[in-house]
């Protein structure tokens, strides 16, 4: 266990953070499921924006890779191009 102040602010502060991205990489990768899955065009096309933007918040601080966010963004516009 720590033994500095600090050190078990940064313990806690670091619990805080991971539950905040495991949650909003969860949420993404639910919202990519459901746009995946999605047979209607029009509703694909609208869902589209909002999730990129959910991907790129992703990317920007470093839950996933900027690499990884392109290719999913990619992707994602093949997908709903096909539909």
């Amino acid at each position: 266990m720590a033994n500095h102040k600090s050190a078990l602010k940064r313990i806690r502060s670091n619990e805080a953070k991971r539950l905040r991205n495991r949650y909003q990489h969860k949420t993404t990768r639910n919202a990519i499921r459901k746009l995946r899955s999605s047979e209607d065009k029009k509703e694909a096309e609208t869902l589209y924006p909002s999730v990129v933007s959910m991907i790129d918040k992703l990317a920007k601080k470093n839950i996933i890779h900027a690499n990884k966010a392109s290719n999913l963004k990619s992707s994602l516009a093949k997908h709903i191009a096909t539909l």
